[in-house]
């Protein structure tokens, strides 16, 4: 058996520079496993050198390439996140289709190629991430690498008719069936992409598998999971009880709200603020009861869409608080930073709500990481958005419409209302969910399906259950019970039969 390599945009280089989503779901799904993680080293040159810099990550072998200054600013600032991260969030509005930015996307996804392709070695399996790396894939086969090559998509795909904005649609589609298998964090993205192949490339689909472009690729829902036994250590660390008092202490005798967010147009937090504010305009007798907390650090800070962002979130922070504020108390805190995930673990406990109401979001972890930090005594409630991919799990969460302000305020007054009893119950219905469908259940059952799909139609385990199971089910590939020797307080299996 060969390594796992795994393949991302960028490589934490250290333990505290994973910090972000998909880092970190990599940190914990390769941990004690032979692996080797190559991507971009998060440094920056004047030229590309194609040098490949070796290192160790804990006990995980690193690779990484620097950038060059032109492709950072056409390949990452241009075509991954001026034209495919917008597109792929439908705001085709923000959308910068600029032709020399698809040059520098397919030249930087050549050289990662280029340079991973020399440190592969017999029985390896590649499994390339995200939106950055869609033409990956082929570019490996085109150097003759035969290994199994994976891709999973964790940001929403697109309906058809807004991917056929993206000029040379075709050709990135085309791309993804370079690999063995295609993983997507949903059902509705599968179907999103089926439709595409379908109807704008003549394609036709067999079970899991598409065929289109003259090639055959399976295509599945593998929703990412927490590494929900790691996270719920970290809320009963040090750290993380030091947070957690200090917010109880702040919000003494009021009942917190917490919204933890990348400042994105994607995360839905000026809808967030108008149902906060519709929450108190209809509930006056409320305004000194809660407190909403929102963390929403700084992205991408250099485009103009993510100033005009935080230009209007601190707007309405502002109006808020002027609106509803007194000489002792005001109802709303907006931090512009980052905290260590230790912190953001004691802030989960201390909070009666967790609003995570995104307007397109393929999975988001924050949801889970809220759930994972709960005291299973005394549980807050998930407020959680029907189009963050995590509303397919997670049922038992109040789901929104984070369009409606109105629909935002009864939830925020029904979870803060919600008695005891019935929270335990919600939170022991969602933390089933979190563990038996952790990162490591992700990682196992992707990996596994990409043997399957690389194997030879005689070598393939005949499959007598449908290709979609759905989302939520025990039955799914890689649920599992709790690992021997890890210990999940508050949580019991879901009974059976």
């Amino acid at each position: 058996m060969g390594r796992l390599v795994v393949v991302s945009n960028r490589v934490a280089t250290d333990a505290g520079a994973a910090s972000g989503g998909l880092a970190v779901a990599l940190s914990s799904g390769l941990a004690g496993e032979p692996a080797l993680w190559f991507g971009w080293s998060g440094r920056r040159a004047a030229s590309y050198s194609g040098q490949v810099s070796r290192g160790r990550l804990g006990g995980l072998d690193i690779a990484t390439v620097d950038l060059a200054e032109a492709d950072y600013e056409a390949y990452y600032n241009g075509y991954a996140n001026a034209a495919l991260w917008p597109l792929f969030h439908a705001r085709t509005d923000l959308a910068d289709y600029d032709r020399g930015f698809a040059d520098a996307y397919a030249r930087v996804n050549r050289r990662f190629a280029e340079a991973l392709a020399p440190l592969l070695a017999p029985g390896d399996l590649v499994w390339a991430h995200d939106y950055h790396l869609i033409p990956f894939g082929r570019e490996l086969r085109r150097l003759g690498v035969t290994a199994p090559i994976g891709f999973f998509l964790h940001i929403p795909w697109p309906a058809r008719q807004l991917f056929a904005t993206l000029p040379g649609h075709a050709d990135l589609a085309e791309a993804l069936f370079a690999y063995d298998l295609v993983g997507m964090q949903t059902d509705d993205d599968v179907e999103a992409f089926d439709s595409y192949v379908l109807h704008e490339a003549g394609g036709a689909r067999e079970g899991e598998r598409l065929s289109a472009f003259g090639r055959a690729v399976r295509v599945r829902a593998f929703p990412i999971g927490l590494d929900a036994a790691n996270f719920m250590a970290l809320a009963r660390s040090e750290a993380a009880e030091r947070a957690c008092d200090r917010m109880r202490a702040h919000g003494l005798f009021r009942s917190l709200i917490v919204g933890v967010d990348r400042l994105d147009y994607s995360k839905g937090i000026p809808e967030r603020l108008l149902g906060f504010e519709r929450f108190l305009e209809a509930r006056p007798d409320m305004v000194r009861k809660v407190l909403y907390l929102q963390i929403a650090p700084s992205s991408r800070s250099e485009v103009e869409a993510y100033q005009a962002l935080r230009a209007q979130v601190l707007a309405l922070a502002g109006r808020i608080n002027a609106t509803w504020a007194e000489m002792d108390h005001a109802p709303m805190l907006c931090v512009n930073r980052n905290y260590s995930r230790a912190e953001l673990a004691g802030i989960y406990r201390a909070a009666a709500v967790g609003l995570v109401t995104p307007l397109r979001d393929g999975m988001n972890l924050v949801a889970k990481e809220y759930v994972a930090a709960q005291d299973p005594a005394d549980p807050g409630v998930l407020v959680l958005s029907r189009f963050a991919g995590a509303s397919r799990q997670m049922k038992q969460a109040l789901i929104v419409n984070p369009y409606s302000a109105d629909e935002m305020a009864d939830a925020l007054a029904a979870a803060i209302a919600m008695p005891r009893a019935e929270r335990i119950r919600r939170w022991e219905a969602l933390m089933d969910e979190v563990v038996r469908h952790d990162v490591v259940a992700w990682r196992d059952s992707f990996v596994a399906a990409l043997r399957e799909a690389h194997a030879p139609e005689a070598e393939r385990p005949r499959r007598t259950t449908r290709p979609f199971a759905r989302l939520g089910s025990d039955t799914r590939p890689g649920a599992h019970e709790p690992r021997r020797g890890e210990v999940v307080p508050g949580w019991r299996p879901r009974a059976q039969g």
